[in-house]
């Protein structure tokens, strides 16, 4: 690395200390991913308490709405700061600073007194979200070799899955109990582990090399690429250096004309995630279910179903994304869920007996889930990753980040507002859904491009022409 690479790069050395001693890739991954937990035990707890405070707390449909939606207000912010903190101080630091404002941010909701209070403190919490969800991507994409890239970068969808499935169980003992502030105190357990163990992880190579530190990266890369990988990877990695050097990326420049199709295809990636329906799923589906006639014990055991199913598909996907490809899986996803958002809108419009009603509702709802697992859970987070260049990923996932937060916040405000059924109701809100998941399956075989087997330095220079 010359002095000339070196000093073209961000501010100077902070976080001099990084961690190099060697650490085996399954240890990299897995502590790496867990924020994945974070973010989807907070995304699906909320579940369980709305069915405990709903009646209690003389909840409205408006009300259900804001406090599921102010967590991904807060995630806005986090993954609006994510962008500097991660050029700044690190993609690793940036991760444990997320899990310290989980940890404040879920005291304070287990404590909450009041409604108002609990929606404020729902927000702090998802700052912190909001900052893992932005960097854990990246810095797994990063540590990660091209040829299993797509398996480790699925593994955040893998672990956001588990905390969501951890959730629902928390939700189903906790429930006949009223339990709901030990409901939100079970993100503690990840948080701290998290914190924890991220004091024993290095900062990604290409971090490290971007601020001059080749010998640090240099023993990253020897911890989890093959010996023969390493120089290749160094080379590429000061190429593209170089070709930054002489440019500084912030959010605008996302929008220079080679960046630029990468930056739609992200933003089609984020907002279609989330506008495909699958958070209405996960916060709305207990309350659908007693909606229909089940008992509340009984809508969360069906959540579980849905939680197993989602974990299943997406550790599925970890062996299938580096073979069959990012695109093909997020086309048969849509597929599925067209064919079964449409089914279920057909059921509950036109099956009145309860019991037929409730069990084909559950049973499609996880064929639905089972095919957003299969594309748009795991694929996107690891497409929004590789897409963008080395100096403005930090603010391409920032940007990402925070659309899909909004998206997620707009759809689980509405949603119980929609399916009320002095609106739109249940069955047409699943026709609504499904046409929106028809028009992501005609953008994405039009726009969306096939990133596997190329290493993000291939994909960067290949998008420079």
């Amino acid at each position: 690395m010359t002095q000339a690479t070196a000093s073209a790069s961000s501010p100077p050395s902070p976080g001099r200390g990084t961690v190099t001693r060697r650490v085996s890739p399954a240890t990299l991954y897995v502590f790496g991913a867990l924020g994945g937990i974070l973010f989807g035990y907070d995304l699906g707890v909320i579940a369980g308490i709305l069915v405990v405070i709903s009646n209690s707390w003389n909840l409205s449909g408006f009300d259900k709405g804001m406090l599921t939606a102010s967590l991904s207000v807060g995630a806005m912010v986090g993954a609006g700061l994510a962008a500097r903190l991660t050029s700044r101080v690190g993609r690793r630091r940036t991760i444990m600073a997320a899990g310290g404002v989980v940890i404040v941010g879920t005291l304070a909701c287990a404590l909450a007194p009041g409604f108002g209070a609990l929606v404020g403190f729902r927000t702090v919490l998802g700052v912190g979200i909001g900052l893992s969800s932005a960097t854990v991507p990246t810095y797994l994409s990063e540590l990660a070799p091209a040829r299993i890239r797509g398996a480790m970068g699925s593994l955040n969808q893998i672990f956001i899955v588990s905390g969501i499935l951890i959730a629902f169980l928390v939700d189903y003992w906790l429930q006949p109990h009223a339990l709901w502030r030990w409901m939100f105190a079970g993100a503690l357990v990840p948080a701290l582990v998290l914190v924890v163990g991220l004091t024993f992880l290095p900062e990604t190579p290409r971090w490290l090399l971007n601020l001059g530190r080749e010998d640090e990266a240099r023993a990253v890369l020897a911890g989890t690429h093959r010996a023969d990988e390493i120089e290749a990877e160094l080379v590429s990695i000061r190429q593209v250096i170089r070709l930054d050097s002489e440019q500084t990326y912030r959010v605008r420049d996302l929008w220079r004309p080679w960046v630029r199709p990468m930056l739609l295809v992200a933003l089609l990636l984020a907002i279609g995630q989330q506008f495909s329906g699958v958070n209405a799923i996960n916060a709305y589906f207990p309350t659908m279910l007693v909606a229909l006639g089940f008992t509340a014990n009984t809508a969360l055991l069906s959540a579980i179903v849905l939680g197993v199913t989602k974990l299943a598909f997406t550790a599925w996907v970890v062996f299938v994304v580096d073979r069959w490809g990012r695109k093909p899986l997020l086309l048969i996803g849509n597929v599925v869920m067209v064919v079964t958002l449409v089914l279920t809108g057909w059921v509950v419009l036109n099956v009145h007996d309860k019991g037929t009603l409730g069990t084909l509702t559950v049973v499609l709802l996880v064929l639905y889930l089972a095919g957003y697992e299969l594309g748009w859970g795991a694929v996107v987070w690891v497409m929004m990753a590789e897409v963008f260049p080395l100096k403005a990923r930090g603010a391409g996932m920032a940007v990402g980040s925070v659309v899909l937060w909004a998206a997620t916040g707009l759809i689980s405000a509405i949603f119980p507002i929609m399916s009320d059924k002095n609106h739109l109701g249940v069955g047409t809100s699943m026709y609504v859904f499904a046409a929106v998941n028809l028009v992501l399956l005609l953008l994405t075989r039009r726009l969306v491009p096939e990133t596997k087997g190329r290493s993000l330095e291939q994909i960067e220079l290949g998008l420079r022409g």
